[in-house]
């Protein structure tokens, strides 16, 4: 039944919405409590325990496995998000750093940005947060530094790094050229209220029009015999 139909979509949609602002609460939680380094963040078992805490790494970047994501847009511009390994210091663990944004030729299209990497130990600070987020694409994912997705398992048995199942968003200044603009979780729950709002009208429209049709109208013609 339509007018049902609506009312499930407008539930979900707050539903949504309540999910989103679960995980923000949880975020600054996980913000609130001690910066974590390179040893604290290996000692934990599970990577989930460390989501949204601030971190601050010792460690030399690995270069060579830098990628760039397309279709991470900026401020409506499309533009990468430059993923690059850090290698801690004192273990072959590996953690992915997502550095930041860079924009996209849009002349050519197969170009990377420079983006200057220092050689030897360097200290990144940041958030932790789950691996880049993956992308709808459409088959296998082709080697190479432009990509849509990076899956942990199977990128690291391309580069040979012992990845961790958890990635860092840089939040320290570099002098690489990169934007770092990253999203609170629930920035868009607004949209989710709207949408929810949108469906609860349109429930309430199938109600009002199945009222009229089905009692009033055919009262008012009853009356006008």
């Amino acid at each position: 039944m339509a007018w049902a139909g609506t009312a499930a979509l407008g539930c979900w949609q707050l539903d949504r919405a309540r999910q989103k602002l679960d995980r923000e609460g949880e975020s600054t939680r996980q913000m609130a409590l001690p910066v974590l380094d390179g040893a604290a963040l290996l000692a934990m078992a599970d990577p989930a325990q460390v989501l949204h805490r601030g971190a601050v790494l010792r460690g030399t970047w690995v270069p060579r496995a830098t990628v760039f994501l397309a279709n991470r847009a900026l401020r409506g511009r499309a533009g990468f998000h430059v993923v690059t390994p850090l290698r801690l210091s004192g273990s072959d663990a590996t953690v992915l750093v997502v550095r930041g944004w860079a924009p996209r030729d849009a002349q050519d299209r197969t170009r990377v940005p420079p983006v200057p990497t220092p050689a030897g130990e360097v200290q990144v600070s940041g958030r932790l947060a789950p691996p880049p987020s993956r992308l709808f694409e459409l088959g296998e994912e082709e080697p190479g530094p432009i990509r849509q997705n990076i899956a942990i398992e199977p990128f690291a048995r391309e580069t040979g790094l012992a990845l961790l199942d958890v990635s860092l968003l840089q939040t320290s200044e570099a002098d690489d050229g990169l934007r770092r603009e990253w999203p609170r979780v629930a920035a868009d729950v607004h949209k989710h209220h709207g949408y929810a709002f949108q469906w609860f009208g349109l429930c309430a429209l199938v109600g009002l029009l199945y009222v009229w049709f089905q009692f009033i109208q055919p009262r008012r013609v009853r009356r006008a015999r």
